[in-house]
């Protein structure tokens, strides 16, 4: 088997055989093609390993360990802070809620809003498998020290800030001010 560093290299020198000249910036492209190639094998192996023995998604976890983390909150804050849509949540809630992991309960002051909290389960299953999701954070990072693992994430969050503050100004200018269309899954529309 190919390992994935070669891997990785025997596409960047095809796409600059494909491209030739045309103005890319290769490293740009690189960049932005490792970052998305380490997230998805890093979600992989951890669906794969420590959060299957939990029979648990990347999203269902995160939203776990948000509310483990920060305790009651708005479920608005709660997507916001997953990186996920208010929508995504309402799935991933509903599932661990029927699990017995979370509880939604209406916001004391506001009833438009609604709150997550963990249940006893929730917690129990978030004490139980942190540390074992913990040990395959160690296990991923293996090959950086502290301090490139420190610059790494420092990296990344310059990244997230970016498309952050930056993001919804450049979507409206490539798109001439207009808003975007809506997301197809990818399937054609039945005849």
């Amino acid at each position: 088997m190919v390992s994935g560093h070669r891997s990785v290299e025997d596409m960047e020198q095809a796409v600059r055989a494909r491209l030739g000249d045309s103005p890319v910036r290769h490293e740009r492209m690189a960049a932005v093609a490792s970052l998305y190639r380490a997230a998805a094998s890093v979600r992989q192996h951890f669906e794969n390993s420590v959060l299957r023995g939990a029979d648990l998604t990347w999203t269902s976890f995160v939203v776990l360990w948000v509310v483990w983390i920060r305790g009651a909150w708005e479920t608005r804050r709660v997507a916001e802070e997953a990186g996920i849509s208010k929508g995504t949540l309402t799935g991933v809630a509903r599932t661990l809620q029927s699990r017995g992991l979370v509880a939604r309960t209406p916001h004391p002051t506001d009833g438009r809003l609604a709150l997550l909290s963990l249940t006893p389960e929730g917690e129990a299953l978030m004490a139980r498998t942190f540390p074992e999701f913990h040990a395959e954070e160690a296990f991923v990072t293996e090959e950086l020290t502290d301090d490139e693992a420190l610059t790494l994430a420092e990296l990344l969050r310059r990244i997230v800030t970016q498309v952050e503050t930056r993001g919804a100004e450049r979507r409206l200018e490539l798109l001439d001010g207009a808003d975007p269309a809506p997301r197809r899954s990818g399937r054609r529309a039945k005849a």
